[in-house]
């Protein structure tokens, strides 16, 4: 994945402020916080995790404060502690209008980051890489995908058009012999990847030579069956498993020898980190 850009959120955050502060803008702070304040405060993490998303959040401030100053205290993809402070900033009350954008990005990147975390923890020393899915917030896929990266994960394709996986409902109207060697006329360098949930799927797939076979929602001995023939009959294909992998069974599943294990929940349903803005008197 590469480094997260400018271009890949500044739309994404006008809109977010747009949304917060509407036609009026923060009117708590204009008629409870005098006009010629000056504040000091620190974005701090309320719990252990991954941060992510300090440049996103600082661009919040600064486009509703003017005078923001902003030290970043932390970098994207470092672990936290509880009670750790990740950024500094001070300015006028202008601030107080970015906080909750601001944070909502942050909370909502590093929680990704840190749910990446403790799966790619749980396969260390396996070999088994740990990637994401497309189940991405829509217009949030490359912050999410950056997030997973930060968290020590590995991205899948970006979108329908790096690669192609042929799912069940592809097996509708074409042979998946003609359609593979279509692709691979109109796209010779474009890895193909085939979902496979039964050992008759795995037989014809391999007949394909597909860069990947995905191993769908198997488990136990049948998982084990099917990784050991494709590594017999195929040694250079990459094995992925994928389908509701909960984070107590990761290791179980990297033992079996797979390449790489997806998991839409890294994105769907990461649980925001808790971060908190700590305002002081300046």
């Amino acid at each position: 994945m590469r480094r997260l850009s400018a271009a890949d959120w500044r739309a994404l955050l006008r809109s977010a402020l747009k949304e917060d502060l509407g036609r009026h803008g923060d009117v708590t702070t204009r008629f409870f916080v005098p006009k010629n304040a000056c504040l000091k405060a620190r974005v701090v993490s309320r719990e252990a995790g991954v941060i992510c998303g300090l440049e996103i959040a600082a661009a919040a401030f600064k486009a509703c404060e003017p005078r923001a100053r902003v030290t970043l205290l932390a970098r994207d993809g470092a672990r936290v502690r509880a009670g750790q402070a990740v950024m500094a900033v001070s300015g006028g009350r202008g601030l107080l209008a970015a906080e909750r954008t601001a944070l909502n990005f942050l909370q909502r990147m590093s929680g990704v980051a840190s749910l990446t975390r403790r799966y790619a923890d749980r396969v260390r020393g396996t070999g088994a890489k740990v990637l994401d899915t497309r189940k991405t917030v829509p217009g949030w896929r490359a912050l999410d995908k950056y997030a997973v990266a930060c968290g020590g994960g590995q991205n899948h394709r970006l979108g329908l058009y790096d690669a192609a996986m042929i799912k069940d409902n592809h097996y509708y109207g074409r042979s998946l012999e003609k359609g593979a060697a279509r692709l691979r006329r109109a796209f010779p360098k474009m890895p193909l990847i085939i979902e496979c949930d039964t050992a008759a799927q795995v037989t014809r797939a391999l007949a394909l030579k597909p860069e990947v076979i995905l191993l769908d929602n198997m488990r136990g001995p049948r998982l084990r069956r099917e990784i050991r023939r494709i590594r017999r009959l195929a040694p250079r294909v990459k094995i992925e498993v994928s389908g509701g992998v909960a984070l107590e069974e990761m290791r179980a599943l990297a033992k079996l020898g797979p390449d790489r294990v997806s998991i839409g929940r890294l994105t769907h349903s990461a649980p925001a980190l808790d971060i908190g803005l700590d305002l002081s008197a300046a």
